[in-house]
């Protein structure tokens, strides 16, 4: 199984995740040019919310949160804006959520995190 195969299955198991709690999907793996990529973009309760998937098969090197540096976040703030812009959504109705999932023996942890200031 490819690396982007591997992926696929996580971001699958945060879409059903989402959408067993009423988030609907809009789209999946925004990318604004070189700025960055949105890996879901899903609507609830009047809210656009801007979501990144990290998953982990191990926690050897660093836990999922830790991936989550300034760079980055600069980089999901110029994707955000450029989507806000592009598709007219107020930037008072939008939210910043980060979901991670490590793999476990027999299963998965999934953690999500809302409202994440960028």
């Amino acid at each position: 199984m490819s690396t982007k195969q591997v992926w696929d299955v996580w971001e699958l198991i945060a879409i059903q995740y989402l959408q067993s709690h009423k988030y609907v999907i809009i789209t999946t793996n925004y990318k604004f040019w070189r700025a960055g990529e949105i890996d879901v973009i899903a609507v609830k309760e009047g809210l656009t919310v801007f979501i990144e998937v990290k998953y982990r098969k191990t926690l050897s090197f660093w836990t999922p949160e830790e991936s989550i540096t300034q760079s980055k976040l600069r980089k999901f703030r110029k994707t955000i804006d450029f989507y806000c812009l592009k598709n007219l959504v107020d930037y008072e109705k939008i939210r910043f959520d980060v979901i991670t999932i490590v793999k476990e023996t027999s299963s998965h942890k999934l953690t999500h995190y809302r409202n994440i200031a960028i």
